[in-house]
């Protein structure tokens, strides 16, 4: 992962991946990884939903961005 390598980066997972990518953070040695959840699905989602979905991605990552550098982190993904 990025963070290992001092490098901020923020996941992005759809609600039906959420238990996978849990799992993947947690086999990767990560267990409370925060990341970012978007709706699903996104592949044949209208133009107007995907917009909603990034404004909503923004305003998750910039919180948990915040969080990270305030040092107040938390556990899994922002719902």
């Amino acid at each position: 992962m990025a963070e290992r390598e001092g490098v901020p980066a923020i996941g992005v997972m759809t609600q039906r991946f959420v238990s996978a990518a849990e799992l993947m953070c947690r086999v990767l040695g990560m267990p409370g990884y925060a990341f970012v959840t978007i709706g699903h699905p996104i592949s044949s989602a209208p133009n107007e939903q995907l917009a909603a979905y990034a404004r909503d991605t923004i305003a998750q990552a910039r919180e948990l961005l915040l969080r990270e550098a305030a040092g107040t982190g938390g556990s899994n993904s922002l719902r």
